[in-house]
């Protein structure tokens, strides 16, 4: 029990953190292109987390976990974040929640998948229910849609649910903060040519917002937030854990409204007390 605990407050933590990513990314991509935004954040990150791998003396992954962290690596180091990055371009980030909210499903499916879970049968009412809640609610906010900006953010969380799920069934042996951060290394040499290649001609037109958007990605989504997120989802359980992910759409939106001045329904208030229910009738079926 207090492991579980212990989970579902170290990812809550995490999902405050990754609240923050689409507002700041939306943001970002003003200044800097979706692949030049994509692989810098991922160079960054990388960087730092070769620092803590090498300062806390960590040992290397075994050859027969290389694939789960490619996979890692390609479902939020590189398919996320451009993916979304891509999708910002077309869509707001209100607009965007509708597919967040569908996240936490999408990383039960595959916890089933790849991480062995079981959820009883009523934890999938209470997830597909509060998955419907939230899209319904960022439906129902308007705004200008685009077929090209929605296929782009399911194409985001399909690979998103992937990498959440495979992250954190290797987290049980590796630990949260090292998987992120080998899958990082890993991916490091693709990132470091895609800067280079996309490497802005000047910086000189870049705003102060853009550049704080670019190292919240970086920092926070890429690297800080997933200490936390992989943590709650291995000591948790993947497919319980994630249904906090539900909350991250709401968060998103009042730092959206914040920021970016983009309208936020007052409705918000009474859809995320069902979405909080929501999430206590989950945890308290997924295992």
């Amino acid at each position: 029990m207090e492991r579980s605990t212990a989970g579902w407050g170290s990812g809550l933590l995490g999902v405050l953190i990754f609240s923050g990513s689409l507002p700041a990314t939306r943001v970002a991509v003003g200044g800097f292109s979706p692949l030049f935004l994509t692989s810098a954040r991922a160079v960054i990150a990388a960087t730092l987390g070769a620092a803590l791998l090498l300062v806390l003396r960590q040992r290397r992954p075994r050859a027969g976990d290389l694939p789960s962290l490619a996979i890692v690596s390609l479902g939020v180091v590189v398919g996320f974040p451009l993916l979304t990055a891509l999708a910002l371009r077309h869509v707001t980030s209100a607009h965007s929640v509708v597919f967040i909210g569908l996240l936490p499903l999408a990383t039960a499916l595959f916890g089933v998948v790849r991480g062995g879970e079981r959820p009883r049968p009523a934890f999938w009412l209470f997830s597909v229910s509060g998955a419907l809640a939230v899209a319904g609610f960022a439906l129902a906010q308007g705004g200008a849609t685009s077929l090209a900006g929605d296929g782009l953010m399911v194409a985001a969380i399909v690979l998103c649910g992937l990498g959440y799920a495979e992250g954190a069934a290797l987290s049980r042996r590796l630990g949260g903060w090292q998987v992120i951060s080998w899958s990082l290394l890993l991916a490091m040499p693709v990132m470091a040519v895609v800067a280079l290649a996309t490497l802005p001609g000047t910086f000189g037109a870049v705003t102060m917002p853009e550049w704080l958007g670019l190292a919240y990605v970086s920092v926070f989504s890429m690297l800080v937030g997933f200490v936390f997120w992989y943590r709650g989802l291995a000591l948790g359980g993947i497919a319980g854990v994630g249904q906090l992910q539900l909350l991250q759409p709401f968060f998103g939106l009042a730092l959206a409204g914040l920021l970016l001045a983009e309208p936020v329904a007052p409705s918000m208030i009474l859809v995320t007390a069902l979405v909080v229910a929501c999430v206590v009738g989950a945890r308290r079926f997924a295992r």
